[in-house]
């Protein structure tokens, strides 16, 4: 199970970094170089292996929490590394966290109760 959920979470964070190289170049009005776009992806990618190695008993109310904390502070790395250039990818990584946690919930587990 720890190695499918792996798998599913590292697919989520390979994604969803995709996913945040398009909208920083849809937002920003000049070129971003490609080390940039790779540390964006880099961070997307480990979010999906962090979120992936936590424990799996928490109820999804406490998943989604616990997603958007882990996924806050893993984009903080990243905002914090870029000057605070970047406040919409920090917040988006909250939201990512979330993504993650829902989907290795409901895609290695079934439906389950929310509380």
């Amino acid at each position: 199970m720890l190695l499918k959920r792996m798998a599913y979470g590292l697919i989520l964070g390979s994604v969803l970094g995709i996913v945040c190289i398009l909208g920083a170049n849809l937002r920003s009005p000049e070129p971003l170089a490609a080390w940039y776009l790779f540390a964006f992806w880099l961070n997307r990618f480990l979010m999906g292996f962090v979120i992936a190695l936590l424990p799996l008993n928490p109820s999804l109310l406490k998943k989604i929490g616990r997603g958007l904390l882990v996924g806050l502070f893993i984009s903080f790395t990243f905002y914090s590394a870029t000057n605070y250039q970047d406040l919409p990818g920090f917040v988006v990584g909250g939201l990512y966290g979330v993504i993650i946690e829902t989907v290795l919930h409901y895609g290695l587990k079934g439906p389950k109760t929310v509380l």
